[in-house]
């Protein structure tokens, strides 16, 4: 049987997270992340997630992410509509497998995330 875990409000908002470097392919700023994987699973994970300002494309992702903004905000563009949405805290982002796009981080955004 696997524990049960149980974070704060506080500390989900605005709790220390440990460090993960920079964003893997950032083309624009020095967006450095911090990342808590609260129930990493094979075939997903759910985490909480945090990323400095800065921007990088994203090409053919291969699962479904969700997400809820907590703080900050970001444009993130989709590559087939050129839709560019302004996120912010308390929205819900959904971004399907082989979704193509961009990130772009303007305030620093932490976010809860459901990735399978």
């Amino acid at each position: 049987m696997t524990a049960m875990t149980v974070i704060s409000c506080t500390e989900v908002i605005s709790g220390r997270l440990p460090s993960a470097g920079q964003r893997p392919g950032a083309d624009k700023g020095d967006p450095q992340i911090s990342l808590l994987k609260v129930a990493p699973k094979a075939g997903g994970n759910i985490g909480i997630w945090e990323c400095q300002p800065g921007g990088w494309p994203v090409n053919n992702r291969p699962d479904t992410e969700v997400a809820f903004i907590l703080s900050g905000s970001a444009t993130i563009t989709d590559a087939t509509t050129g839709t560019a949405h302004n996120v912010k805290a308390g929205d819900l982002v959904v971004l399907p497998p082989a979704w193509t796009g961009r990130w772009d981080v303007t305030e620093t955004v932490r976010k809860i995330y459901a990735i399978y």
